[in-house]
């Protein structure tokens, strides 16, 4: 029975790519500004090859490393959650989505208002926490909806649960998905509920995002035409607005992501278990907290020994990102332009350093691959002969 977990650690990147400065993030580093915190200790990563991977200056390299490790590019245009992981799973996107650095235009503003009934407030790329806090009182007050953005390609509605009731707000994001397509089809709406009283606003965990249908096939549903089961933990079920999707849990926060992670190790399965751990990029990427983005991954590489024990004879590990966000680069909170780990781990899986690779889809051709199945995408398997060989330590 054959099962692979992929792991996306969301926005650890591990350097620059070459055209980082036409996206502003010139000298950008996430794993180089993480590294350099006393809370940082990943030894469990490292003995599978992190720090063996092209580009990689910062710890301490191993000899003989576990896994497969490579350092992944991404050929789509963009920084983005959804561009990201869209790519890993067959999608390279041409055209980068729609941001709004200046707010979103005047005649989607009418329309959204003329959908709702509710007037709307900001309309500015904002902080999540510092817009509820500006706006929060005159939204209890009034009633209109919080509409802000950010530097990616968000549309986010915050509103207080007493004044608007979650469902009633999932579904003014609904109606925003159906307005928000072709020149203006951002990647994501956003339901950002919050709760507390004035001066003491703060966000809930009944976030929902609401993505664009993925334009073209992925590895999921290709898994999901076989027979496979697709199972989506966090917002991996948002992401691809729930194409090929067999099965979803949602997660508050990665320790609460790990562990229903682990509780699907120990199901029977057959396919593709495709996690996502947010809090890397949602509270310490984007805060610039470079201590609190250490301890975050130095306790997913704490609990990686469990990962391990639990594997079964032909399951993989994946592990790796779909973009950046360098909480040392005080120049912006935003997402970075950087490269991506790849971690590969089986007892049938011989290690293997592969270099750089071309596009996060040789991570979906390698998912693919493994399964029998052919791409029906750009994208090459990472997995060759080596599956064919045993490790030497199994």
């Amino acid at each position: 029975m054959k099962r692979i977990f992929l792991i996306v650690l969301d926005s650890f990147g591990i350097g620059e790519m070459e055209d980082a400065a036409a996206y502003g993030d010139k000298g950008t580093n996430t794993i180089a500004s993480v590294s350099a915190s006393p809370y940082f200790h990943v030894p469990n990563m490292r003995k599978m090859g992190l720090f063996n991977i092209d580009g990689v200056s910062c710890g301490e390299r191993c000899a003989e490393p576990s896994a497969v490790c490579a350092r992944m590019k991404e050929a789509s245009k963009g920084k983005d959650t959804t561009i990201g992981h869209w790519e890993i799973a067959g999608i390279i996107s041409e055209n980068p989505l729609p941001t709004y650095p200046e707010g979103f235009p005047q005649e989607v503003l009418d329309r959204f208002c003329e959908l709702t009934g509710r007037g709307v407030l900001c309309n500015k790329p904002y902080s999540g926490t510092e817009v509820i806090r500006d706006y929060g009182d005159e939204h209890v007050r009034t009633g209109k909806l919080i509409v802000y953005t950010s530097a990616d390609s968000v549309f986010q509605i915050a509103a207080h649960e007493d004044v608007v009731p979650v469902e009633r707000l999932y579904e003014y994001c609904q109606m925003a998905r159906d307005m928000l397509v072709g020149e203006h089809g951002v990647g994501r709406v956003i339901a950002r509920p919050f709760i507390g009283e004035s001066g003491n606003y703060t966000r809930t965990s009944r976030r929902h995002d609401y993505s664009l249908l993925p334009p073209s096939v992925t590895m999921l549903d290709q898994l999901k035409e076989e027979g496979y089961d697709v199972i989506g933990v966090g917002k991996i079920r948002d992401i691809f607005a729930g194409k090929g999707i067999t099965e979803f849990v949602y997660t508050q926060g990665n320790a609460d992501g790990i562990e229903k992670s682990l509780a699907y190790m120990d199901r029977d399965f057959e396919g593709l278990c495709f996690i996502n751990l947010v809090d890397y990029d949602m509270l310490y990427g984007h805060r610039n907290d470079v201590d609190g983005y250490a301890k975050a991954l130095t306790y997913f590489d704490e609990k990686l020994p469990e990962f391990f024990a639990k594997m079964r004879e032909e399951d993989i590990l994946m592990i790796t990102a779909d973009h950046g966000c360098d909480p040392g680069y005080t120049v912006s909170t935003d997402h970075s332009r950087e490269h991506t780990p790849f971690l590969m781990y089986g007892r049938n899986v011989a290690p293997a350093n592969l270099g750089t690779r071309d596009t996060f889809a040789d991570i979906g051709a390698t998912v693919l691959s493994y399964f029998g199945i052919t791409p029906r995408f750009s994208g090459s398997s990472m997995l060759g002969e080596k599956l064919t060989e045993e490790r030497a330590d199994s």
